[in-house]
């Protein structure tokens, strides 16, 4: 019997657990990536749930790259003048932030690309991790002590996320869902049951009472979108990423021509591609979107200003990535999240579903191209990559929020050197920056060394930020995951930042 080796890295070592099972089962890197997100809805609902979107990059054998953006818009009913008379921004939390999940039709477009194994077996695994229990992790017991105010006002998230004493579970304790394992089940007999039939309609009928305008309607018109992704050859590497509207192509336009940019350089590049995108990304269904002026933002010849002012949304952003990379060349790079930490802050108590805030990244300026509108989906965060050169595929992802391109800069170029060690790239120290998305005051410059460096320090204060040296590694500075071929040879790696786990695993072809 033929075999396959497939690499993996995910940030929770149950979901790894699952992908190796599948990749033991026949399944190529495509079933490991399915398998591990599905087991990352049920053990990670801080940051994914089935309630949230997912955008995926995929390499096929034969070299042809796709990209699945599964976005949920906003309801067809917003009703926008309302929101805009009672908020000066969009909501942050709560029923008004939800827009229509995608996650779950993201897999069904991703089972279709080449997919070894049936979607419900991975469905499947995970109804049974979500039945027989996990223990909470070190990442969830900090999301929740961090957002536990919020969730006591939800009754779902105060039923499913304390214990009997009304405090926030504790790490290591066992973990049941049997609502949400039904719901898996439900899902495994027929994935397109989230959209149409009992179960859309019970979970339409539970997010109208939470609040949410989204009807029945609005579930079944959703579809997954296959796409083109955007491509620019970097120090002789095509890299492959996610087109509008996603923000993917800021990492492209950060690394311009050079994917071995000193730091300051790349910080100085990367405020600038992140005003453009402050002030550009939009749902190019409804608005046009230039993302070539990324690129000349990077360089300085098109200039932004940071935004503020009425109708700016608020940033924020929390995300699981997950890579595969098979001895095939197929991989794959898959992104899902319900956007800020426990998403709405709000559970459906009758399907168990976390439900996501992506709206809450809409404008309510109307000169804005993200200005909230109905049926348009919002400006997206999930920035994930494929980059392909002589004898590499690399799959490369992280959690992040809006910081994804620059934590992704970082450790691009180091990552396409076959003779890098992956494990030891992802362990270095990095910067994020940002305000209210990195917990910030004000727009600040955040290092994990014990000093800020001059030459950043000199960049932040010229461009407005305040600089802070935290001194050890923080979620904020970003999961990245990485699984990668290069020479003929596998190697994977998963962010010490996080609760996951990277593997090599061999599997039968069926």
């Amino acid at each position: 019997m033929s075999t396959r080796r497939v690499a993996v890295a995910a940030p929770h070592h149950e979901a790894t657990a699952a992908a190796r099972q599948a990749v033991q089962s026949g399944g190529n890197a495509l079933d490991a990536a399915l398998a591990a997100a599905a087991v990352l809805t049920v053990v990670y609902p801080h940051q994914c749930a089935l309630g949230g979107d997912l955008i995926a990059v995929v390499r096929e054998p034969d070299g042809s790259v796709h990209t699945v953006v599964s976005v949920g818009a906003a309801a067809t009913g917003i009703d926008v003048a309302a929101i805009r008379a009672a908020h000066d921004r969009m909501p942050g939390r709560g029923p008004l932030a939800v827009t229509v999940p995608g996650v779950v039709a993201g897999w069904r477009t991703l089972e279709g690309l080449g997919a070894a194994l049936p979607l419900s077996s991975a469905l499947t695994e995970a109804a049974r991790v979500a039945e027989e229990g996990t223990a909470v992790s070190a990442g969830m017991r900090r999301a929740l002590l961090a957002n536990a105010e919020l969730l006591r006002t939800d009754p779902g998230s105060r039923a499913a996320f304390f214990d009997e004493d009304g405090q926030p579970l504790a790490e290591g304790a066992l973990w049941r869902q049997p609502v949400l394992a039904r719901t898996l089940r439900t899902l495994a007999d027929d994935p397109s049951a989230l959209y149409t039939g009992e179960l859309a309609a019970t979970l339409t009928a539970g997010l109208q009472k939470l609040g949410s305008p989204i009807t029945a309607d609005d579930l079944a018109a959703h579809r997954a979108e296959t796409t083109t992704p955007v491509s620019r050859t970097i120090s002789g590497v095509t890299w492959f990423a996610a087109p509008a509207p996603s923000q993917a192509s800021a990492l492209l336009a950060v690394l311009g021509d050079d994917a071995h940019r000193p730091a300051a350089d790349l910080l100085d590049r990367s405020i600038r591609v992140a005003q453009a995108r402050d002030a550009l990304l939009a749902d190019p269904r409804v608005a046009e979107v230039d993302l070539d002026r990324f690129f000349a933002a990077a360089e300085g010849t098109d200039v932004f200003a940071a935004l503020t002012g009425p109708g700016v949304p608020r940033p924020q952003g929390d995300t699981v990535a997950v890579t595969a990379v098979d001895d095939e060349g197929r991989a794959v790079t898959l992104i899902q999240s319900v956007y800020q930490s426990f998403g709405a802050g709000l559970l459906e108590s009758e399907t168990g579903i976390v439900l996501h805030s992506r709206g809450s990244a809409f404008s309510l300026d109307p000169g804005h191209p993200a200005f909230l509108r109905p049926g348009a989906r919002p400006p997206h965060t999930l920035s994930p990559a494929v980059a392909v050169g002589d004898d590499l595929v690399l799959a490369l992802g992280c959690q992040g929020g809006r910081a994804q391109p620059w934590i992704l800069s970082q450790v691009a170029g180091d990552l396409t050197d076959p003779g890098a060690d992956a494990a030891e790239v992802l362990g270095r120290q990095r910067w994020v920056f940002g305000a209210r998305d990195i917990g910030a005051d004000e727009p600040t410059l955040v290092v994990e060394h014990d000093g800020v460096a001059d030459d950043l320090a000199e960049v932040a204060a010229r461009a407005g930020l305040r600089s802070t040296a935290r001194g050890a590694r923080w979620d904020e500075a970003g999961h990245v995951q990485v699984s990668r071929l290069a020479g003929g040879n596998l190697s994977t790696a998963s962010d010490p930042r996080a609760d996951g786990a990277a593997e090599i695993v061999t599997g039968p072809v069926v």
